[in-house]
């Protein structure tokens, strides 16, 4: 059957909000799609689809029940619900690409391919203000491989006094950062700023140091589904091992962390290669109440200490 037969079909036969999700779920489910950009199942995806479709927000069944499932939809909303759960379909877009926004630490953010969906578990760790690694609240963060800047406004909320510089060698994905530092009103404590890793950062000093940056080896780069594909690869791929970044930034990390500086990597599943890339280096693995893995912290002192080792 032809995908005009679907869209006809549902257009005429579906009438309820439910019976739009229901549909949802089985075209979903046909095209075998792949998810982890928000939601991890059909249901809780094909619910965010038709909801954005409906201008819904996703607290009214926190207010309504179930019983919202059962309203009746005009023909113009059934037609941009189907037509939007075929475009899922056939382009296998992430669906906060189509729908140009995500969430991160409960906040919304627009999203387009110039960035990566935000998906860290530096969310948890945000919300608890890294508590307890920190001694004191930092008063200046960096936001290093900062992509569309959620990190770094999710911090800016969480440390209201501080400033954070959102840095990325992305000019494009730059771009998306100004846009969601402006659209949260960050714009005097959130600065965007092009930089090679620490290279255009000289004779800045940090108490807190955040990055998850490109980490994806080889391997997993040739087996991501199509998903992920769609994402800018300068975003996700980083050698053999994914820690190509990870070694420039142990190297230099500790020139700009004041003396109580921590610094905080995320490296995913590439944490299997941390210790023969960096035999004895003095970092502690984060525990993460909430799920995710492969994010360690590293102090000043314990960077300066490994890298005069390796001298």
């Amino acid at each position: 059957m032809t995908d005009k037969f679907y869209l006809d079909e549902a257009i005429s036969d579906l009438h309820s909000i439910l019976d739009m999700v229901r549909w949802a779920v089985s075209r979903f489910n046909d095209a075998e799609l792949f998810y982890g950009h928000g939601t991890d199942n059909a249901w809780d995806e094909a619910v965010s689809l038709v909801f954005y479709a409906l201008h819904l927000p996703h607290s009214l069944t926190a207010q309504t029940g179930d019983g919202v499932f059962a309203a009746r939809l005009t023909k113009s909303e059934r037609t941009k619900v189907a037509e939007l759960v075929l475009q899922r379909v056939q382009t296998r877009l992430p669906l906060p690409y189509i729908t140009h926004e995500a969430w991160f630490c409960e906040l919304p953010f627009y999203v387009d391919e110039r960035v990566l969906i935000p998906r860290s578990p530096f969310a948890e760790l945000i919300q608890q203000e890294f508590v307890p690694y920190l001694q004191d609240k930092p008063q200046r963060i960096l936001d290093l491989c900062t992509g569309g800047g959620c990190i770094a406004i999710a911090l800016a909320y969480a440390f209201d006094e501080a400033e954070v510089d959102a840095v990325d060698i992305s000019s494009d994905a730059l771009e998306v950062a100004e846009l969601n530092i402006q659209e949260h009103g960050l714009g005097g404590r959130v600065i965007p700023l092009y930089s090679d890793l620490f290279a255009q950062l000289e004779g800045q000093k940090y108490d807190l140091i955040v990055s998850n940056p490109p980490y994806v080896d080889s391997e997993d780069m040739a087996d991501l589904p199509v998903e992920f594909q769609h994402e800018p690869e300068l975003a996700l791929a980083a050698g053999d091992d994914g820690l190509d970044l990870v070694e420039i930034m142990i190297a230099q990390a500790g020139n700009y962390l004041t003396d109580n500086g921590v610094m905080f990597v995320e490296v995913g599943n590439s944490l299997v290669h941390m210790e023969a890339r960096f035999p004895g280096l003095a970092i502690e693995w984060v525990e993460l109440a909430q799920g995710g893995h492969g994010i360690f912290a590293v102090t000043k002192t314990a960077l300066d200490s490994y890298n005069q080792q390796e001298k």
